[in-house]
């Protein structure tokens, strides 16, 4: 939604990379577009189109478990917020008939004349976020996926279970939509294994994704659901991860370490029994309502042809071929890979890798920074502080999130007898493009001047929100949120008449605080250009070098008499690479740029100050002399130590 808002992105769908020229810092990259066939400026998502649109077609957003039409939209909160018209279904593309979209189309969006065209960008960095791709059918058919429709893939049980998904999130299985009573979970389908799919590494999500499966599976069961992951080994060793596992054992997960032999359907029913070895070596037969195949990540369709025009190495997997110093970092300069594409990895490692291409990518873009950065400019602000408070609410059934358990409109239309509630709305998704666009058309047409939205997290949403009370003419501290998800229909899932009641109390609390908050003037501070790291190991030196390279003056402290930490220990990583050599380069590099000082025998004895403007003390070398330092930013990057046991005689005896 951010990025849908930015004026600095621009969004280019049903779209793909033709050719890349040039080098790092000046490269012309020509992007094919395909026509959508409707005009997504003109298109107000209504839905018309679709209402009256003849022709069904599978829809592959919800994995194939429901249908959409020849013009859709993939899903409700997509950006850009438009249809679009399938050109392999729709009757007129294909056969010259109907154009019915376009005869009901008050917005006049249809336009079948758009062409394929091709766009010429000037860039001086590529990331590569091209995603990956799901364990191929021919593997899948081996546990029986396509003869039994109760055996589904962890992609299309997300589906079922999403409360944006083709069942509203209540838990139901394909082949009579009951609520299933006991499910599997089969791990390991399409990773770690040579036999079938040549697949020999761990995609490093399914064991998780299962346990969370497992559990939200639980959440939406009326009846009391039993649950079962098989599994290999259970490789939970990300940041918290292993808390969670003992939670779903807690809940009643059970998890059983084994390989399945095979699925079979059983007899006259639509039930499956699964076939396996106990570590006791004893076989086992076992029915279940439904079993999940955790499928893995592979590299996605059209990989190889793409690293061919761009001429990047590919490991044996198709991943991109990256260093183990430079993950991100793809074989031609310039170009950097990121999330799935350079390997499988969790949301958190791409989102972190992101990060770390879009600094690499930052590096060299420094020498032209800010030179095409757009401002956004916002209306001229309406004074409202001699006006009474003329509130409007927004109340959000976030999908099925809230809906699902909270009665929306009984919400509404107690909204309505709330003092200063002039104008009440429902919204299916109120951070919804479209929804946002109203939004501000509402506070202009009703004259509002205060606003509270009732839906999901102020964390995530209230900054969106605040930049639509700025789009309408409004401060944006005239907004108040009520968190009827997380604090309500979440936590009191299994008492609706309670949710909400307590949704109504939550509702007219945000419109008592909005009736008193008053416009607050927006100030700005000079920053201080630059930025303090604690900790001189590798981590510690790469995050200097990227800061430094962008041009702000670093500082790095380092509480030992030299740079490297525990990495002056190591030889090799496990590919080979030489860590020393690596090691020596970086601190050559850190220590002979021009922007970075470093501070070694230091230690951070007092930080003051906010946001942007930093004052630090450092007491350096034992001496009891301190040295200050003023900076923006602060990075942590002290590293760990590795745990001292005490059990199985370590440091009582010496073999051990």
């Amino acid at each position: 939604m951010e990025a849908g808002r930015s004026p600095n992105i621009e969004i280019i769908t049903k779209a793909e990379l033709a050719s890349l020229q040039g080098k790092a810092g000046n490269f012309t990259a020509t992007v094919h577009r395909l026509p959508r066939y409707v005009d997504q400026d003109r298109c107000t998502a209504c839905r018309t189109c679709a209402d009256y649109c003849p022709v069904p077609i599978t829809d592959d957003y919800n994995q194939g478990l429901c249908q959409t039409k020849a013009v859709h939209i993939d899903y409700q909160q997509a950006i850009p917020a438009a249809f679009h018209v399938d050109p392999n279904a729709c009757l007129f593309l294909t056969n010259q008939e109907c154009k019915q979209c376009e005869r009901v189309c008050q917005a006049k969006a249809i336009d079948f004349k758009q062409q394929a065209q091709d766009i010429e960008i000037n860039v001086g960095a590529v990331i590569l976020a091209v995603g990956f791709g799901r364990t191929s059918d021919d593997v899948l058919s081996r546990y029986g996926y396509g003869i039994s429709p109760n055996i589904v893939t962890s992609t299309e049980l997300e589906r079922i279970l999403s409360a944006s998904g083709p069942f509203q999130g209540h838990l139901i299985r394909p082949s009579d939509y009951k609520e299933p009573r006991k499910i599997a979970w089969l791990q390991c389908v399409g990773s770690r294994d040579i036999n079938f799919s040549n697949n020999g590494y761990c995609s490093s999500v399914c064991c998780m994704y299962a346990i969370k499966q497992a559990l939200v599976a639980k959440e939406h069961s009326k009846n009391g659901l039993e649950t079962a992951i098989f599994f290999m080994d259970m490789r939970t060793c990300g940041k918290e991860f292993e808390q969670y596992y003992n939670r779903a054992r807690g809940k009643g997960v059970r998890f059983v370490r084994c390989r399945v032999h095979s699925i079979d359907q059983v007899p006259g029913s639509d039930n499956l029994q699964i076939r396996y070895v106990t570590e006791d070596g004893k076989v086992r037969q076992e029915e279940f309502d439904m079993v999940a195949l955790s499928v893995g990540l592979e590299p996605s369709a059209g990989v190889a042809e793409l690293a061919e025009k761009l001429k990047i190495e590919l490991n044996h997997y198709k991943f991109a071929k990256t260093s183990s110093f430079a993950p991100v970092s793809t074989s031609v300069p310039g170009i950097y890979a990121c999330g799935a594409f350079q390997g499988p990895k969790d949301i958190p490692y791409s989102v972190m890798e992101a990060s770390a291409a879009a600094g690499a990518a930052a590096s060299v873009l420094a020498p032209v920074r800010n030179t095409l950065v757009k401002e956004k400019i916002f209306p001229e602000e309406r004074d409202v502080s001699e006006e009474p408070p003329r509130i409007g609410v927004f109340v959000c059934n976030c999908g099925a999130n809230i809906a699902g358990v909270v009665n929306v409109p009984e919400v509404a239309q107690y909204a309505k007898t709330v003092e200063n509630v002039v104008y009440v709305q429902e919204n299916l998704f109120s951070c919804s493009q479209d929804a946002l666009k109203q939004l501000v058309e509402v506070i202009k047409e009703q004259n509002l001047n205060r606003v509270v939205v009732a839906a999901c997290s102020p964390r995530t949403h209230e900054p969106l929100f605040q930049e639509t009370m700025r789009n309408s003419g409004l401060n944006k501290y005239l907004f108040e949120m009520a968190n009827i998800r997380d604090q309500c229909s979440w936590v009191h899932s299994g008492d609706p008449g309670a949710a909400t009641q307590k949704a109504k109390d939550l509702v007219r609390m945000a419109v008592s605080r909005a009736s008193l908050i008053e416009p607050l003037p927006m100030t700005s501070a000079p920053a201080t250009p630059g930025a303090l790291v604690v900790g001189g190991g590798v981590a510690g030196m790469v995050c200097t070098l990227d800061l430094a390279r962008q041009g702000f003056k670093v500082h790095i402290v380092e509480k030992k008499d030299c740079l490297g930490g525990h990495a002056l220990k190591l030889k090799n990583t496990w590919k080979g690479e030489s860590i020393p050599e690596y090691v020596s380069k970086l601190v050559d590099d850190v220590t002979g740029h021009e922007n970075v000082e470093v501070h070694l025998s230091a230690q951070v004895k007092e930080v003051s100050g906010f946001i942007g403007n930093f004052q630090t003390n450092m007491a350096l070398n034992g001496t009891g002399e301190v040295q200050q330092v003023e900076h923006g930013v602060v990075v942590l990057a002290t590293g760990a130590h590795s745990i001292k046991p005490d059990e199985y005689l370590y440091g009582k005896n010496e073999r051990v």
